[in-house]
């Protein structure tokens, strides 16, 4: 009985854990490894293990550093179940089909220059025929109910926060000796913060033996004092005043709706100018249409926004369209009163915010807002940083002109003491043997590992890629 770390490990992306127990092969998510161009390219295609042995895939959620990858795990011959609930599976569909037409999009314009330089063509990590085979393996559970994947082996979803679906999986384990107690091992995913809009805050899990953590933020406190709502109002006035354009890049999944309910929120007090509000994305359009099917995961405070409302939608309100086609999102180019826009991607690495980038950073009256982190070296963290004074889009320079801040208290990662928190409350009804982080670069790590056991909690492993967790199963 054992856990090997092969993604997520000394890392943030790529979440990807095998446990081993009476034979099976059971994968903890299947994400993709993102980096470098080169290297993630090579590490996504080449799976660290032999697909076809994997016996089956428990999801933690659907963010594609955690799901991204199986697609290639069902191209090198995986053929066995995909649990995940209800709402991962439905933002799965959306987000793997995106994910092929972006490997295959991508390869196509790599290959035009490797074509001219007379370089053999790259190959996509895999193609939408890929993805929509391996949404056919998906199979839904609710939350909080133990099922049985195999002799031996159930499981459990919890609440995580975090995201539309995402869970806390409690994995039971049947002793492999004889007489002996089940051992729980547990796999947090991605842990959410209390009292955020929309979703139900994280769960706690009882009687823990093993625990499988991320630590994304464990050296960090998120600053206090962030009202998202005050900000944007904020925003919103001085854009409706200055006549420009508010423009916000977005993740498409789970901020996005988070920045829409909050505006339906100002709306709803008339606290916002009349103002135009679009939400340029196709994959965000389409999100949100998933959000709205999945009651069970909402708060109650979003429970009572669809009861009370006159519409019954709190991710709708006067003046707000969400643009899916092209030539609808061109017209906004030429859309010439004050208004918001929410566009994708949102690190301004590609998509529809580099157009509206490009044709507005130059005016003195747009406002970027920035609503989620921004990785070194993209186009979203250099304008953050206001290091330079003009920037490439597109091949082409542009001045940057334009008022550019950040929406503070909009993570949806946990923090250092939040991370704390759901730890010791979830070794409070257990004895947890061993604690493995995950999800988190070295030195959150190390500042992390610290800080367990400063509360007596662990011990506290940091794998490497690779490396394993034994568990005895007594």
């Amino acid at each position: 009985m054992k856990v090997q770390f092969w993604g997520a490990a000394q890392t943030v992306t790529g979440s990807m854990h095998l446990v081993h127990h009476n034979g099976k092969k059971i994968l903890l998510d299947c994400g993709l490894y993102q980096g470098k161009r080169k290297i993630a390219f090579e590490k996504n295609r080449k799976l660290p293990f032999d697909a076809k042995e994997v016996d089956a895939v428990v999801l933690s959620h659907a963010h594609i550093d955690h799901s991204g990858n199986l697609p290639s795990l069902y191209k090198s011959g995986f053929r066995g179940p995909i649990y995940a609930t209800s709402a991962s599976r439905d933002l799965a569909a959306i987000m793997l089909l995106d994910s092929a037409k972006i490997q295959t999009y991508d390869v196509k314009y790599v290959n035009k220059k490797r074509k001219k330089q007379k370089k053999k063509p790259f190959q996509p990590l895999y193609e939408q025929p890929d993805a929509v085979n391996t949404l056919r393996h998906f199979r839904t559970v609710e939350y909080d109910h133990l099922f049985q994947i195999f002799d031996g082996v159930s499981v459990r979803f919890h609440f995580a926060g975090h995201m539309l679906g995402a869970a806390i999986v409690e994995l039971v384990l049947d002793s492999e000796q004889p007489g002996g107690k089940p051992t729980r091992l547990v796999f947090s995913g991605d842990v959410g913060r209390p009292d955020m809009p929309i979703l139900r805050d994280p769960k706690t899990v009882d009687g823990v033996d093993y625990l499988i953590m991320e630590a994304t933020y464990g050296n960090r406190i998120h600053p206090e004092g962030g009202d998202a709502k005050k900000t944007l109002k904020e925003a919103a006035e001085s854009i409706h005043k200055s006549g420009g354009k508010l423009i916000i890049p977005a993740f498409s999944v789970g901020r996005t709706q988070e920045l829409v309910y909050r505006l339906n929120q100002l709306f709803e007090s008339g606290e916002l100018p009349k103002i135009e509000v679009f939400v340029d994305s196709p994959l965000a359009v389409n999100s949100t249409d998933v959000f709205r099917k999945h009651v069970e995961c909402f708060d109650d405070e979003m429970v009572d926004a669809i009861l009370l409302e006159e519409d019954e939608d709190p991710l709708n309100f006067g003046g707000l369209t969400y643009i899916r086609s092209s030539d609808a999102s061109k017209a906004l180019n030429h859309y010439s009163k004050p208004c918001i826009i929410i566009s994708a991607s949102g690190m301004c690495e590609g998509g529809r915010i580099l157009h509206h980038l490009k044709n507005n950073i130059e005016k003195e009256n747009t406002m970027v807002l920035f609503a989620g982190y921004q990785a070194p070296h993209t186009l979203g963290r250099i304008l953050l940083d206001g290091t330079l004074d003009r920037v490439k889009i597109y091949g082409q320079e542009y001045e940057v002109k334009a008022n550019v801040c950040k929406l503070q208290g909009s993570s949806g990662h946990a923090d250092q003491k939040e991370l704390l928190d759901w730890a010791q409350e979830t070794a409070a009804n257990g004895d947890v043997k061993k604690i493995a982080l995950v999800h988190c670069e070295l030195d959150a790590a190390t500042e992390f590992k610290k800080q367990l056991e400063l509360r007596k909690l662990g011990p506290v492993l940091i794998p490497a890629s690779g490396d394993e967790m034994q568990m005895d199963g007594k």
